[in-house]
């Protein structure tokens, strides 16, 4: 029996990871139908067989870029022994992360969908979430040091976390732009220029900083 009517089949999973490179490249705007089919391998009946959407396939990609994509951003965040350099290699790592040169660069996240409208409303809440989640994982660490006696009790784990939160983000733009690894990290010492005051650490006691 002739299977010539039949669906190519095809790697989802690897369909699914060359159209999070797409996303992350074009945005979910950017991207076209022709772009992601184009990269996937297949054509447009067999996306939306297999995810339903372009909506859905840019949710799905999403999931699959925070699994898999600067991971140690994350845990270097979480098992640096202090929090400055918890902060410290959550800013190295980002501009290694965001500077790769065999992917795109920056961050799906943060440039992923920016401009809300009615055919992108749940794209923007979704990339909403995920960038406050980041910044909550940011004061939760603050948090930690506070707790355990390592910052101030007065430290303002909120406005920190936001602060290092913008810079992140700031620098996914400049990789974008075509910054250099170089050029992300001298961002990165700029803001970690600020953690001595951030930190009420005194001048005279900078050789003692958290």
């Amino acid at each position: 029996m002739s299977e010539r009517g039949r669906p190519r089949s095809f790697d989802r999973a690897a369909a699914l990871r060359r159209a999070m490179e797409v996303f992350w490249a074009k945005g979910y705007e950017g991207a076209s139908l022709s772009d992601l089919t184009a990269a996937m391998g297949i054509n447009s009946p067999s996306l939306y067989a297999a995810f339903g959407s372009k909506e859905a396939l840019f949710l799905e990609a999403t999931d699959l870029y925070t699994r898999s994509e600067g991971t140690d951003i994350w845990s270097t965040l979480e098992q640096a022994p202090t929090a400055r350099l918890a902060i410290e290699g959550f800013l190295t790592e980002t501009a290694k992360a965001y500077s790769q040169i065999d992917r795109p660069q920056g961050c799906l996240i943060a440039l992923g969908a920016l401009h809300q409208d009615s055919t992108q409303g749940l794209i923007c809440q979704d990339l909403r979430r995920r960038r406050a989640e980041n910044q909550t994982a940011l004061e939760r660490r603050l948090g930690r040091a506070v707790a355990e006696g390592e910052l101030p009790a007065d430290f303002d784990c909120q406005a920190a976390a936001t602060f290092f939160a913008t810079v992140q983000h700031g620098m996914s733009i400049q990789a974008r732009d075509g910054a250099t690894h170089a050029a992300l990290m001298a961002t990165a010492s700029g803001a970690m220029a600020a953690w001595t005051t951030m930190a009420g650490v005194r001048p005279r006691d900078k050789r003692k900083a958290l």
